[in-house]
């Protein structure tokens, strides 16, 4: 590990100009939306991450100013400010003018890297139209300032601070998004900014990493000395578990491997992975290491504890997934990282799946050995995922037989819509038989398909597949959709990429949407991820006066629209509740709530898995505690309609 004084300006490597950045922005930060936004601020964050990753930060300070600059502190050793010989320019003026200039590509300055490509300050540079750094570094305070990636000035020495350092040492970096770059917003998505420095200092334990927000006053500090243990015991928040997390730790070559898993009583799966401090969502060759070393070594644990005659078949990947919560986190050189997947955050080293497998293979069957109650207990809870598996795939071939899912046996109930083409056609999931003839009357039968779903449906928070698909509403849902259920899951066969859960505006309505959105979050989860899930809003309210009619969404816009009524004539208001769809003749139906002109639908996104997954188990499952706490502190939130 280098130190400070290792940290010089001849450890700065250049590869390329900013020229490019400006005029194809999308190229570098992926999207000049919000998005984009974020990015910025994170290739920003990203380097004080490094400075932690290599033990020299042990604190970082993001700020959101009033005035819309964004501005991140750290106290790390410091850019460095000092001439370069070969370029006769500071470091510091390199860093942020040139791409992919910088110590991550100098094996001695940082052997791990958080950013993936280390053209970060740059491009931020390039897109701000106003970027200032400051530097602390031996006792001394330096400054630059840049319009649009342009130097105002060279590097300077100065007395006082503009960005209100708050450290001895370290760098501080405030910018102002470029809006003729930013069109669509420079604010940033602050719910996304918590979010990801959360989970960053889950990774690096013992740094200090606080947020101020001077816009909404609101501050929050994120600080774990447990790593990611802390982050375990978070995933399995509200959830009633069967042992103590198990800790793998173990370094091999130039790299590092951590694993956290640990069981609960739930059938749900909640895997993650990252290699340095990047989320790799696509998963990748540490993560396939793990599963084939965590089914090997239960397996393994089984054939010594049971008979040929208990033992049955082959535990799978499948049965060991059941309950499962784990964390896979591998640390590597930043210069050996290789991606691929659709969105780059897939792990291509191959090297590493056999690391991690050695690691967790090695550790688990000792493990196993001298904790025999933990280890049934997990095999216990193998073994019963493993018979439901059967259970349900038998239950699902019944079920799901030949010629099911070409539409061959769709449900009689089902109205479908003459278009073949899925992504034109619209699937309404509508509550009631009532409301469902009314729907099926209103629609527009060229590309709307109506079906109707009588009374709630099953829980599925905690159900096999086997219960799931015995359940009628649900079993012709799945054979409406098309695409099948479970292990022979295939997108490619869902027969309409718009699916619109249609319910009465009241309790029981709110009810059977929340069973519908746990089904899919559990059960079909690739509708969700790909966008095709929607929550259609019928009005609240009829406005009429004389012949005059509008409808209104909310008591905001009923208040709005009352208000213009009276202001422009003083006859007679008359306002009507809609409690359900059934109230709506067929042609209201279509104006207000299917017609595409005119209609909202909501569109149903997992902006955070690991929140979506707590607050479904939460208030679907069975603990009874955490379910109670929650509504009592969100109460006074409530609309009741009484």
């Amino acid at each position: 590990m280098s130190n400070s004084k290792d940290y010089g300006a001849e450890s700065i490597v250049v590869l390329e100009g900013l020229e490019p950045v400006r005029k194809r922005p999308g190229m570098y930060i992926g999207t000049t939306s919000q998005t984009g936004v974020n990015h910025c601020l994170n290739e920003i964050i990203d380097n004080s991450i490094d400075e932690s990753l290599a033990g020299f930060c042990k604190q970082v300070y993001v700020v959101i100013e009033e005035n819309g600059y964004m501005t991140v502190f750290d106290d790390g050793r410091g850019i460095p400010v000092e001439e370069v010989s070969k370029y006769k320019t500071s470091a510091l003026e390199l860093v942020m003018t040139k791409l992919h200039a910088g110590g991550k590509f100098n094996q001695g300055a940082y052997k791990i890297s958080g950013g993936l490509h280390g053209v970060g300050a740059s491009v931020v540079n390039a897109l701000a139209d106003h970027f200032i750094v400051e530097v602390k570094r031996n006792g001394k305070l330096y400054r630059q300032e840049y319009r649009r990636g342009k130097p105002e000035h060279k590097v300077k020495q100065v007395k006082e601070s503009l960005l209100g350092f708050p450290y001895k040492e370290g760098t501080g970096v405030s910018f102002l998004p470029d809006k003729t770059i930013f069109t669509e917003t420079i604010e940033i998505h602050y719910p996304t900014l918590k979010k990801q420095l959360k989970e960053r200092a889950y990774l690096i334990k013992n740094v200090d990493f606080k947020i101020e927000n001077k816009k909404t006053k609101d501050r929050v500090s994120y600080f774990f000395d447990g790593g990611i243990i802390s982050l375990l015991n978070d995933l399995n928040r509200g959830k009633k578990t069967i042992h103590e997390p198990i800790h793998i730790l173990k370094n091999a070559e130039d790299k590092e491997v951590e694993v956290a898993i640990q069981y609960n009583d739930s059938i749900a799966e909640n895997v993650y992975s990252f290699v340095n401090v990047i989320n790799t969502h696509e998963g990748g060759a540490h993560l396939t290491g793990f599963r084939i070393a965590l089914t090997k070594a239960i397996n393994t644990y089984a054939r010594k504890e049971l008979s040929e005659k208990d033992a049955g078949d082959a535990l799978t990947g499948e049965d060991v997934k059941e309950g499962l919560t784990a964390i896979v986190y591998v640390k590597m050189p930043s210069t050996n990282l290789q991606f691929e997947g659709q969105t780059k955050t897939k792990l291509g080293n191959s090297e590493v799946q056999a690391i991690v497998q050695q690691a967790v293979a090695e550790y688990l069957d000792v493990y196993f050995e001298e904790n025999p109650r933990v280890a049934r207990e997990i095999l216990g809870k193998i073994l019963l995922a493993q018979k439901a598996r059967l259970a349900a795939k038998a239950a699902k071939e019944a079920v799901l037989r030949k010629g099911a899912l070409e539409g061959a046996t769709l449900p009689g109930k089902l109205a479908d819509c003459s278009e073949k083409d899925p992504a034109l056609s619209e699937l309404f999931l509508v509550e009631g038989n009532s409301a469902g003839g009314t729907a099926k009357q209103g629609r527009n039968r060229k590309f709307q398909a109506i079906l109707p779903l009588r009374g709630k449906v099953l829980n599925t928070e905690r159900a096999y597949l086997d219960k799931v698909l015995a359940f009628k509403e649900i079993k012709d849902l799945v054979i409406a959709l098309g695409m099948g259920i479970g292990e022979t899951v295939d997108y490619k066969k869902l027969r309409y990429h718009k699916i619109a859960i249609m319910t009465d505006a009241d309790v029981d309505g709110e009810h059977i949407r929340t069973l519908l959105l746990t089904f899919f979050f559990r059960h079909m989860p690739t509708i969700v991820q790909n966008g095709h899930l929607y929550v259609a809003q019928p009005p609240l309210y009829k406005i009429q006066q004389s012949k005059k009619i509008d409808y209104a969404y909310s008591e905001e816009q009923k208040e709005k629209i009352v208000a213009q009524y009276k202001k422009g004539s003083p006859m007679i208001v008359n306002v009507q509740r809609y409690k359900g769809l059934g109230e709506m003749n067929p042609e209201q139906l279509w104006e207000t709530t299917m017609n595409p002109e005119n209609r909202i639908l909501k569109q149903v996104t997992i902006a955070d898995g690991q929140e979506a997954d707590h607050v479904f188990s939460m208030l679907m499952g069975d603990e009874v505690p955490p379910r109670k706490k929650f509504i009592v502190t969100h109460a006074r939130l409530a609309n009741l309609d009484v």
